[in-house]
Order: C-alpha cells, then sequence, then structure tokens
C-alpha cells in the first residue's frame, strides 16, 4: 500500500544544509526512513523549495514510513505543529478515471539521447575517440525544449494537458490556446555519485512543471504516479503529485 509522506526541513540547521546541497545525501536520508533495504523497496521523493525558510520534502514509499530520524536532525524536533505527516495513496489512486482533471506538481529532468554531441565534455570526447557507439544523455537546457519535452511525453504518461481557460480579451493569431502548464523553477544540480569518488560526477537538469491535467489512461498513469517519471528518480526527480482543481468563479 502505498504511502505519500510531507516533512518539514529546518534549512538553518547543518544537518539540513548537507542535505539540501546534495541529492545524493537527500537520497540516503530518505531511504532511512524505510524498514527495508533500497533494493527491497525504491523510492519516489522531491524537494519543495519555494518558500526557502520553509522548504518541504514529499516522498512517495510502498510502505509506511517513519520520519524521525530526520525531523531530529534536520526539522524542528521541539517545535509545535505537524513535523510530518503520512498519507494513505490509496484514496486518491480510486479517484482516476479517464478525464478526470487535476492540478498537480512535478519535478523531472527532461534528457535526450544523442550519438554526437555538440559540445562533448571531456569524458565523452573520450569515448568518441575511442570508438564507443552507445548513445549518449544529454539534459535539455533551454526552458523551451524542457517544455516541449514534457509535453510530446504526456500521451504514453496516461494523462494529457488540457488547454488554458481562454482570458477575455485574449487574441491568439495562430488560434490555438496554450496549453495549462509551465515551468516554476529550474535548478542545474552539480554533485559527486559516490561521497569518496573524484570522476563521477553527476549534472542534471531538474524543471518544475505545474499545471493542470487530463487522466487519458487509468491504468498507465497510475504506474507512472507510482514508479515515477523520467529518469534520476533517486536524486529527487520524477514524483508527480496531484491536488484538486480550486473551484473557478
Amino acid at each position: 500500500m502505498p504511502f505519500l509522506s510531507r516533512i518539514r526541513i529546518n534549512p538553518l540547521r547543518a544537518e539540513s544544509r548537507k542535505l539540501l546541497a546534495s541529492p545524493r545525501a537527500m537520497h540516503a536520508a530518505v531511504q532511512g526512513g524505510l524498514p527495508g533495504t533500497p533494493d527491497e523497496e525504491r523510492t519516489l521523493w522531491r524537494l519543495d523549495d519555494d518558500n526557502s525558510h520553509r522548504p518541504h520534502l514529499f516522498v512517495l514509499t510502498a510502505s509506511r514510513p517513519d520520519w524521525t530520524h530526520l525531523v531530529e536532525a534536520a526539522g524542528w524536533p521541539e517545535a509545535d505543529g505537524e513535523h510530518y505527516s503520512v498519507r494513505d495513496y490509496k484514496p486518491l489512486l480510486d479517484q482516476l478515471a479517464p478525464g478526470r482533471e487535476f492540478a498537480f506538481r512535478l519535478t523531472a529532468n527532461p534528457v535526450q539521447n544523442t550519438n554526437r554531441p555538440t559540445k562533448p565534455t571531456p569524458r565523452q570526447a573520450e569515448r568518441l575517440a575511442a570508438g564507443e557507439r552507445r548513445g549518449f544523455r544529454l539534459g535539455h537546457r533551454t526552458a523551451t525544449a524542457q517544455l516541449t519535452w514534457f509535453l510530446t511525453r504526456t500521451p504514453r504518461w496516461g494523462f494529457e494537458i488540457p488547454q488554458a481557460f481562454a482570458m477575455e480579451d485574449t487574441h491568439h493569431p495562430d488560434g490555438e490556446q496554450p496549453r495549462d502548464v509551465r515551468i516554476v523553477a529550474r535548478d542545474r544540480r552539480t554533485f559527486r555519485k559516490e561521497a569518496s569518488s573524484k570522476e563521477a560526477r553527476v549534472v542534471m537538469q531538474a524543471v518544475t512543471f505545474e499545471g493542470r491535467l487530463r487522466v487519458t489512461d487509468r491504468h498507465v498513469f497510475t504506474e507512472k504516479l507510482l514508479g515515477g517519471i523520467g529518469p534520476s528518480k533517486a536524486y529527487g526527480c520524477g514524483l508527480l503529485t496531484l491536488a484538486p482543481l480550486a473551484t473557478r468563479t
């Protein structure tokens, strides 16, 4: 049975700063809240830091977690209020049906595969010189390319992005309303894959999308909600969360 958790993070504490700066360290802390090993249970997580003074960590797990260690190390263990919440995810999954619409938020790592990078890194240049034929996975760098990556893949993820609600007196020369999605954050993350490694460096583009979606295939969409979207899931990408749509007046 899946569970969705939200944990409050205190950004002023030393342990918090380490976690906020390193997706690798945050991944390890998330896995520490589960009784099983990483091989037994994979998780999805996302850090929402719209308010830099009170960032929130969202985690989707297959079993019920315990986040006491995170609160004690990186939260407000003695403060009032709810330090973390754990919610059964099944009631939301039961609401999914073709045609149903939700507000959504997703942080993903938009990438493309190519056999010939335009500006290869030194390591990529070595591989090319050695005649390696395996393709390279490169991150999309512009907002336009990142948004295109997202919109062209939604059909295979079991949902679509409806057209944005028309605004009064708004004229679109091409007759096409824009889709109801926007990029709200773009973050280039660079860190070492292993704490002791001097070579294995990870570079990724974490892009946060928000908007409105419409379910087209309940089975496929459920798989993506639980399994994640795109690469770099261990490093804070792939978790798509839903919320009821605000009532329009």
